[in-house]
């Protein structure tokens, strides 16, 4: 049985998430455990049933921001940015795999001390729309060669949706690029070992084609499990 959990948005005293993220975590052989809005205790000990953490889209990043945020993209609520840090930095610090999605890559990257265009679409040159409430479509993205993003999905590249108006400005020094945009857009990172990957698209819409990445986190969160059960690893 191994625990995935995954945020939620927080809007007006409300958690809620697309069912698609437990249906997706489900496919892939993992136990879906929606995650609380909670204190930095609870979220600890939270964090030490779980064997590895989703971080679902959601709204703005402030960390480590370049420009001023727009008009159409609000702040995260203060409890969902004090209860998503703490849970993020409690499974890190147990070394639990961590998928980030969306404002999940780039809360991950601007935790290890990158940067983020506040809106790309006016603060990188030569970028294109990438938000799909400004008349934003479908767009390719180029797997980068010896990625694990890229032995994972087993293309070279493909299409995916786009639906963020935020984008990483500079990878953290813990991260390397997994994949960008025709334009340059950074739309993936991971880390060296791939136990974090981050992905900008919303990979748990998009069915079939991106089954291999949940399967492959699963089956990452169930060997970090069997490791800590392992009296030389846990040593």
């Amino acid at each position: 049985m191994i625990r995935i959990g995954i945020t939620t948005s927080f809007e007006h005293g409300e958690q809620r998430l697309r069912h698609d993220y437990v249906r997706a975590v489900e496919c892939a052989g993992g136990i879906p455990v929606i995650a609380p809005m909670a204190g930095k205790e609870a979220m600890h000990s939270f964090a030490n049933m779980l064997d590895g953490l989703i971080v679902t889209g959601g709204p703005a990043i402030t960390q480590g921001l370049i420009g001023d945020l727009p008009d159409d993209i609000a702040e995260p609520d203060p409890v969902r940015a004090s209860s998503d840090a703490a849970l993020l930095r409690a499974c890190l610090s147990m070394h639990r795999p961590v998928l980030g999605i969306c404002y999940g890559m780039q809360l991950l990257n601007a935790l290890y001390g990158g940067s983020i265009y506040a809106d790309v679409e006016r603060d990188m040159a030569g970028s294109l729309v990438h938000s799909e409430k400004r008349g934003a479509s479908d767009h390719a993205v180029e797997l980068e060669k010896g990625s694990h993003l890229r032995n994972i999905l087993g293309v070279d590249s493909l299409v995916v949706n786009t639906r963020h108006i935020q984008a990483l400005a500079g990878v953290a020094p813990h991260f390397r690029i997994a994949a960008r945009a025709p334009d340059g857009v950074i739309e993936a990172i991971e880390n060296e070992d791939a136990t974090m990957l981050g992905v900008q698209f919303h990979a748990e819409r998009m069915g079939e084609i991106m089954q291999p990445l949940f399967k492959y986190f699963v089956s990452e969160a169930d060997l970090a499990k069997q490791k800590r059960k392992d009296p030389i690893h846990a040593a």
